[in-house]
This record gives structure tokens, C-alpha cells and sequence, in this order.
């Protein structure tokens, strides 16, 4: 179910041998996206649970369940950036209806992220998994 853009990062990380290489290469990730601007960085955008700072814009195309989730975001350190930055491929571009659907947990940890990542950014990462849910399940009506 997942996106072709998640699958290459799922790619890349078995191609890559160690962790400190997928490390970096989640942070090469969140330098390749383009920062939020200011004005978007609002009490309305951000994500409470995470331990650094992380918005999320939702961009929703049409109405109800067959409605286009997309969404930019943004964050005060690197590897949560890079964090995003893999939720956007694995999210960006599905339905609402297919957002609900899918299995986050599963998903993510074809990556070994959950072995990786500190507890305070597994729990931001879950987080901002939940707060994409929240804004599916707001869009579907």
C-alpha cells in the first residue's frame, strides 16, 4: 500500500549497510524539503508529544473520503525533518480514506526506526502519525 517515493526510501535504506549510513540519509531527507514559512508555524499547526519543535500543514484536495492528503511540515532539528520528510512519502498524495487505512506501524518499521530512534522521537513520531489520523478522519466528515 505504501507510496512508489516510500518505496525507494524503503530501497535505499536495505541498499545502505549500517544505521549511522540511514541516519544520515534520513537527515539528507529533511535538508532536501523546503522549510515552512513563518507564518505557518502557528499554535494550529503544531504537533504537541514531539520533544523538538514539528508542524504539519495539511493540504486537502476535494471533500470526503476520496478527498487528496497532502502535507508540508517542518522542524527545529535535522532528523525529525528527515522524519517528516518520510511520513510525506508515505502519506502524501493517498485519499483520506486510504490514509486511515494505512498501517503506519508496519510501514515504519520495514525501516528499522523503531530499534533507531530514542524514545522521545518514537514518540514524536507517533505523534505526528497520529495527528496526520486526526486530520484524515476530521476531512473525511
Amino acid at each position: 500500500m505504501a507510496q512508489a517515493e516510500f518505496e525507494d526510501i524503503v530501497e535505499t535504506f536495505d541498499f545502505l549497510d549500517d544505521w549511522e549510513e540511514r541516519y544520515r540519509h534520513v537527515i539528507e531527507l529533511g535538508r532536501a524539503m523546503e522549510p515552512l514559512d513563518d507564518s505557518m508555524r502557528i499554535p494550529a499547526t503544531k504537533v504537541e508529544g514531539c520533544a523538538s519543535q514539528v508542524w504539519l500543514v495539511p493540504e486537502i484536495d476535494g471533500q470526503g473520503g476520496g478527498a487528496v492528503f497532502t502535507f508540508r511540515g517542518d522542524s527545529d532539528a535535522m532528523i525529525v525533518r528527515g522524519l517528516i520528510a518520510i511520513l510525506s512519502a508515505l502519506y502524501s498524495g493517498l485519499t483520506v480514506d486510504a490514509v486511515l487505512r494505512v498501517d503506519a506501524p508496519a510501514e515504519l518499521a520495514r525501516l528499522g526506526l523503531d530499534e533507531h530512534l530514542s524514545s522521545q522521537r518514537s514518540n514524536g513520531l507517533r505523534a505526528m502519525v497520529q495527528r496526520i489520523r486526526e486530520i484524515s478522519e476530521r476531512a473525511m466528515g
